[in-house]
């Protein structure tokens, strides 16, 4: 089946989607974020098929999210966040806060956050960059910019 190829539109969201939107890519991106970054170690974590998992990986390394890393003689590597990738990695954040909030049932959610500024476990908080307040939906207004479509 072909996907549909979302990085030609004029809007960010779409093209991060295009880099991350199908649902096995957050999830590969997490776990070589907690250190799971051998091919046959996210197999396994994931349950994921080899070829699917190849085609993820190199999807993206394709976009400079991950870099591949040998880790011995023969041709094994392993995967490493580079700093877009990182980037990514709070986007992941921001949706796992989302589903503690909204789906985390009784049980309570399954991964917190400790701060290492202050060593304290919390949410993370969306601030505007210019005066530190909250920043939400409810918070902007969208406006064109720059490279909007004419």
């Amino acid at each position: 089946m072909q996907r549909t190829d979302f990085s030609k539109m004029t809007c960010s969201i779409a093209r991060t989607l295009d880099v991350i939107g199908e649902p096995w890519s957050p999830l590969i991106l997490r776990d070589i974020w907690v250190g799971i970054t051998r091919f046959e170690q996210l197999m396994a974590d994931l349950e994921i098929s080899r070829k699917v998992l190849t085609e993820r990986l190199n999807h993206l390394v394709g976009h400079g999210v991950l870099e591949r890393r040998p880790y011995d003689r023969r041709p094994r590597y392993e995967y490493v966040l580079t700093r877009k990738g990182a980037e990514l990695v709070d986007l992941l954040m921001v949706m796992n806060g989302w589903g503690n909030k909204w789906l985390a049932g009784e049980a309570g959610p399954p991964v917190v956050y400790r701060h290492h500024a202050c060593g304290e476990v919390g949410a993370v908080d969306l601030r505007c960059a210019g005066c530190g307040e909250p920043m939400h939906a409810h918070d902007v207004d969208p406006l064109p910019g720059p490279g909007a479509a004419g």
